[in-house]
């Protein structure tokens, strides 16, 4: 992305494929950017040298892949929650289930993780997910509530050097899915809501 691109208006989100690509973008940015800047942060001056070492990446690997299920359903409630405020007709929770583990199962089954495991975070996802409908619609900043420490201890960083940073990445994954929220809201302004998720 060139710089003058974040100056342009993103297009509206009018049918499911633009609703799984959006979900799809901010779930593995949401996931990945906090575990490659925390990383950084924790390595310091040795950051260039510990990307660089095999077993780190392997561990990196294994984080982003078992957090994106995670940042799937945190997106995937953020996505639930703006349709139901916003729709006339009661929603339907099946069709974003459907969308979301459709973002989950476009990519191959991740070395890291291996397809014993990878199945069984599917289907976490899909539980979680289902769960949704069964609460009031959160306000962005609370969606993270349950997932934060999960996300926390999935850090490819010893817990031990760890210190005191659970609020810190808690506070980063509030902030980003209000950005989120803000930015749905905006994309879908005016789209119908009954071609999004099987609202009807």
């Amino acid at each position: 992305m060139g710089f003058f691109d974040y100056f342009r208006r993103r297009s509206s989100i009018g049918d499911e494929r633009e609703l799984a690509d959006f979900i799809d973008g901010n779930a593995a940015f949401l996931i990945q950017k906090a575990i490659y800047e925390y990383s950084r942060a924790r390595a310091g001056h040795y950051s260039k040298v510990l990307f660089k070492e095999p077993a780190f990446h392997k561990a990196v690997e294994e984080s982003r892949w078992r957090a994106f299920p995670l940042g799937l359903a945190m997106v995937g409630e953020i996505v639930e929650g703006v349709l139901r405020s916003r729709s006339r007709s009661p929603q339907d929770i099946d069709g974003l289930v459907k969308i979301v583990l459709s973002v989950f199962d476009r990519y191959p089954v991740p070395e890291a993780v291996g397809s014993e495991a990878w199945r069984e975070l599917r289907a976490d996802l899909e539980r979680r997910l289902r769960q949704i409908s069964l609460h009031p619609v959160k306000r962005a900043m609370d969606v993270p509530e349950q997932y934060a420490a999960l996300y926390f201890d999935l850090m490819p960083i010893h817990e031990k050097l760890r210190g005191r940073d659970f609020d810190t990445t808690k506070n980063y994954l509030m902030v980003a899915l209000c950005n989120i929220h803000d930015e749905l809201t905006k994309r879908i302004e005016g789209q119908p809501l009954e071609h999004l998720a099987a609202v009807n």
